[in-house]
């Protein structure tokens, strides 16, 4: 017998870390919802602020922002400045969402995007071109975006 996948709000309310950070569209991203651009609403899963929701059980991390779901598939946000000096804190926050996801999230990191790790700047991109910085978000693939259009 084939297990039923998860949807994501019951893989939000299964991962103890988040159990009760679920809000419906994009409402846990707040002020930065106008990050995401979405062209069929109605394949919104909902959000939820990771961050806000882990920050008591990990203050001292360098902790990801943000999940939704649009079409079955979770999306991981994190809204920071895109500048050089920003690269290595932005490549720790990945490690830890990884982490995160494969020790505390594991029905939620079953549900991930095929490209699933998102950079949205909060303001313009200033990362120098041909830097050591690029090239190592490029490895990772997480290059910044103005907005995450779905």
């Amino acid at each position: 017998m084939t297990k039923k996948q998860l949807t994501f709000k019951e893989a939000v309310e299964s991962t103890l870390d988040i159990a009760t950070g679920y809000k419906i569209g994009l409402i846990a991203l707040g002020q930065y919802s106008n990050k995401v651009s979405v062209r069929d609403t109605r394949l919104l899963g909902g959000s939820v602020d990771i961050d806000a929701c882990t920050a008591a059980k990990y203050p001292d991390a360098n902790r990801w922002d943000y999940a939704l779901a649009h079409n079955q598939k979770i999306y991981f946000v994190e809204i920071h400045p895109a500048i050089t000096s920003e690269v290595s804190t932005m490549l720790k926050k990945l490690r830890w969402l990884k982490n995160w996801l494969n020790d505390h999230a594991p029905e939620i990191n079953k549900l991930k995007a095929e490209q699933p790790y998102y950079w949205v700047q909060s303001g313009k991109c200033a990362i120098l071109k041909g830097s050591n910085q690029e090239r190592k978000i490029a490895q990772e693939k997480l290059k910044p975006v103005a907005c995450l259009n779905l």
